[in-house]
């Protein structure tokens, strides 16, 4: 719910400097009642005298797509917009017209259109946002169908792309939905939302569109990307170790691998190559890295070390057991009377070693803390045992599993406590950080 949004700036009037910000308050659905503050400009520098296409898919959220173009125009951008069939359902090509100034393109076949719409379309954008995609649309992107103004305008695009998906849980959680989505990030394409909250239906869940004020944040992200990593190699461990009992049974925790997914993602899209060395998890490794896939903690240390000599710095988001069984039953253990015990041993302690052996200050060493109690201070003492520049304390009851985390910054310079944020923010605000010490 936006409940502040700057007054848009009469058209052809000179654009805002980016030193005017202006403050709008968002609620967020995911995690849910949690309010933070976005500043940007009203017309933010990046998006002066970008062209932007705006594509609709039938989706109810399209309603609010009207926000987006107006929000993307306050910021500076020319817009024209694409609609399939579908979404005239939900509203008319019409009111886009009004907005922008130009005529909204609804039918490859009008004829009083000289020329081929879609292949002019693509080569006027700078970038292409489409919101909603629906289920339907993601699909038929995937495919390379071209059945229509909007998805032939996709088919010919080499500028970036953006799809806000919009849809019934149900829809979103659809294997055929999430592979879908998995082909568009490996094919380059750049994904904003969903979110949870009420769905067109009155039921809660995942599939609500992003809020459109985000949205042309993330439009903006398109534009400002930094090739600050260029010409750097970039280790990033991620996701859980797991040491095996018997076939069955294992020791392991709830790591998801967003943390380091997000920080892998984002090196990448600054010019890095990036390494990327994960323990078991559901999500897929960002287009573009190259993806080292380990069980135990033991290959994990095995995979690091083997490639720590070719980079520039390893930042270990990776939850790494810390103990493994002494030996694993062939055959699964059967229950018996009374108790058991399973004898454990120390796992290799990675960041430790790789600050121990490190000559001078290369490669630059981030590590994580995620503590349930005195956060801080045992990252300071991390900092240290394991002579390391850089952890990231967080608390387990916030960092596993979603989206959202909050974390300090802890290394010799001093503490950097952060407010909540996303875990592909607090993944720029690190790279930030190894960056300034890289260069």
């Amino acid at each position: 719910m936006v409940l502040a949004v700057p007054d848009e700036p009469a058209r052809g009037r000179k654009p805002v400097l980016r030193d005017e910000l202006a403050a709008v308050v968002v609620k967020q659905q995911d995690p849910p009642e949690r309010l933070r503050i976005i500043c940007y400009t009203k017309w933010a520098m990046s998006l002066v005298n970008k062209r932007i296409v705006v594509g609709l898919g039938g989706g109810i959220a399209a309603f609010k797509t009207v926000e987006l173009a107006r929000i993307l125009m306050q910021r500076g951008a020319e817009v024209r917009v694409a609609m399939t069939e579908s979404a005239q359902h939900f509203i008319g090509p019409t009111t886009f017209s009004a907005l922008t100034g130009h005529p909204t393109a609804i039918d490859l076949w009008d004829k009083s259109y000289a020329g081929e719409m879609h292949i002019d379309l693509a080569q006027w954008a700078d970038a292409i946002v489409v919101a909603p995609a629906t289920a339907d649309l993601l699909a038929r992107a995937v495919a390379g169908m071209a059945n229509d103004v909007l998805l032939a305008t996709l088919l010919c695009a080499n500028s970036p792309v953006l799809f806000a998906p919009a849809m019934h849980e149900r829809m979103w959680l659809a294997p055929s939905t999430q592979r879908n989505l998995q082909r568009l990030l490996a094919d380059g394409a750049n994904i904003e939302g969903p979110v949870r909250g009420l769905l067109a239906n009155g039921q809660e869940g995942m599939g609500r569109m992003q809020e459109p004020a985000l949205i042309a944040d993330a439009v903006e992200e398109l534009f400002a990307e930094t090739r600050s990593l260029s010409g750097k190699t970039i280790l990033v461990s991620a996701g859980p170790t797991i040491e095996d009992i018997d076939p069955v049974r294992f020791i392991s925790n709830r790591s998801s691998g967003r943390m380091g997914y997000a920080i892998a993602q984002r090196a990448c899209r600054r010019g890095a190559r990036v390494i990327l060395v994960s323990g078991p998890v559901s999500i897929s490794p960002p287009g573009g890295v190259e993806a080292v896939q380990v069980r135990s903690a033991v290959q994990m240390h095995q995979a690091v070390k083997s490639r720590a000599g070719e980079v520039d710095a390893i930042v270990m988001t990776a939850a790494v057991a810390d103990y493994r069984p002494v030996a694993q039953a062939s055959d699964k253990i059967k229950k018996q009377t009374g108790g058991m015990t399973i004898e454990l041993e120390r796992n290799p302690d990675i960041l430790a070693e790789l600050g121990k052996t490190r000559v001078g200050t290369t490669p630059i060493l981030v590590g994580f803390a995620m503590e349930t109690r005195d956060v801080v201070s045992h990252a300071e003492a991390k900092l240290k045992s394991k002579r390391v520049d850089l952890i990231v304390a967080n608390e387990a009851s916030v960092a596993f599993g979603g989206d959202h985390t909050q974390a300090t910054l802890v290394s010799h310079e001093g503490n950097q406590p952060l407010a909540p944020m996303s875990k592909r923010e607090l993944a720029e605000r690190i790279l930030d950080w190894v960056y300034s010490r890289i260069k």
